[in-house]
């Protein structure tokens, strides 16, 4: 593959010779990476593993969260700064740097006492703001490195395109250090209609994108960044090495660390794409109990819905009838019926097309239950009203999912361009 300097961490952007095109960090191809020891390098580690020194002499600005880790579990603005490289300033996504905030909450600005780094609170600012941000910090070079879970309404590759637009206007390079999607790399769902654009889904990519925090940034790079009137000169991602598209995180050899409070395990992540959808119901969809996002209800549920459900034989997929009582969210203190998810074969399962049919049979099982929130917040979760409106009149399951066929294929021909993955 021919390097670009706008795509890939080189010497020409950050002068550092080591780092050159074909260099075994940057340019390796994945057939010649890290084959055979069934452990995926990210990018993070790569710079690790040479002291930080790619970045010694740059004003560094690391957006991050309890993501950014090493596999010796610890967190790179540590290292960094035990490395002698310490970042200028620090900027926290939605739950916060360290992690501690909930859903729709951040952590504030603050110094950080471990390492006494500036940290400014970025989860909701728009890209002025940001720029302003790396304006006062005095920021050069702009370093992301979260993982994200794979699915458009997960706010981080929003908070990685909000970084690229004030990166942009402040003329500072962004690095994405990458790390594995853990769905692989397999595209799925509607594509969001900007008409629904949101903090959870600000331009058209598919529900399940399919793609790595740096195969996302070339795309968004060329594809939308031109729309805001900006143009990123200095973009590079250090690739992963030895993860293929096929690759599901529990085959990368990486631990998994929370990428948020709600998103305890790999296999939360499996489900997220489509369950997720359930915060646009009434229905709980599984905060305050152990399995968020693979546990839903409602008070007044019963069997039925399981059994109707098992009766779909939605490849893949496994429910079991299940009653809980969340400590948060939603119904606190009540008892709720439903189902928990679980994935049986994960190359079978497609999350967003099981989803629609726990939507579809939940309406038409339960509808003295079963109701949207009175926000129309699920238009924003799946980029349109096509799904509500689809599903109110009655669409099964088919209809409702070939719906986006078009759309996910325009998708899926118009990202290729951008991948760095096979």
């Amino acid at each position: 593959m021919t390097l670009n300097r706008r795509h890939f961490l080189g010497a020409s952007a950050l002068a550092v010779p080591v780092l050159a095109g074909g260099s075994a960090v940057a340019g390796a191809e994945p057939e010649q990476a890290e084959q055979g020891r069934g452990r995926v390098l990210t990018g993070a580690e790569q710079l690790a593993a040479q002291g930080w020194r790619a970045f010694k002499g740059r004003k560094l600005g690391v957006l991050s969260n309890p993501t950014g880790v090493l596999l010796n579990g610890d967190h790179i603005v540590d290292s960094m700064v035990a490395a002698g490289v310490k970042p200028v300033a620090a900027f926290g996504p939605e739950h916060g740097f360290r992690g501690s905030a909930q859903a729709g909450g951040s952590e504030g600005d603050y110094t950080d006492p471990r390492t006494g780094v500036p940290v400014y609170d970025a989860y909701g600012v728009d890209a002025t703001k940001l720029a302003s941000l790396f304006t006062k910090a005095g920021v050069d070079t702009v370093v992301f490195d979260i993982a994200d879970v794979g699915a458009r309404f997960y706010t981080y590759i929003w908070s990685l395109y909000t970084a690229m637009v004030a990166a942009a206007k402040v003329n500072a390079a962004l690095v994405v250090l990458d790390r594995p999607n853990p769905l692989g790399g397999r595209a799925a769902g509607p594509v969001l209609d900007p008409k629904f654009a949101s903090g959870i889904g600000r331009k058209p990519i598919a529900q399940q994108h399919g793609m790595t925090a740096g195969e996302l940034a070339r795309f968004f790079a060329e594809e939308f960044l031109p729309g805001e009137g900006v143009k990123l000169e200095h973009l590079d991602v250090v690739r992963l090495r030895g993860w293929q598209r096929d690759t599901l995180f529990a085959r990368t050899g990486l631990n998994w660390v929370l990428p948020s409070p709600n998103m305890p395990t790999p296999d939360t992540a499996l489900v997220y794409p489509g369950t997720g959808m359930f915060e646009g119901t009434v229905f709980s969809e599984g905060r305050g109990t152990t399995r968020p996002f693979e546990i839903i209800g409602a008070p007044g549920l019963d069997w039925r819905w399981r059994e109707k459900l098992e009766d779909l034989a939605l490849p893949g997929a496994r429910f079991r009838e299940t009653y809980f009582v969340p400590t948060f969210s939603k119904f606190v203190n009540q008892t709720c019926g439903g189902v928990q998810l679980s994935v049986a074969d994960p190359r079978a399962f497609d999350a967003i097309r099981t989803a629609v049919a726990m939507l579809v049979t939940a309406k038409s099982l339960h509808p003295d239950v079963f109701a949207w929130r009175l926000d129309n917040y699920i238009d924003k979760l799946s980029g349109s009203d096509r799904l509500r409106t689809m599903v109110d009149a009655g669409a099964g399951v088919d209809e409702v999912t070939g719906a986006w066929r078009a759309e996910l294929a325009e998708f899926d021909r118009r990202r290729r361009h951008y991948l760095l993955y096979r």
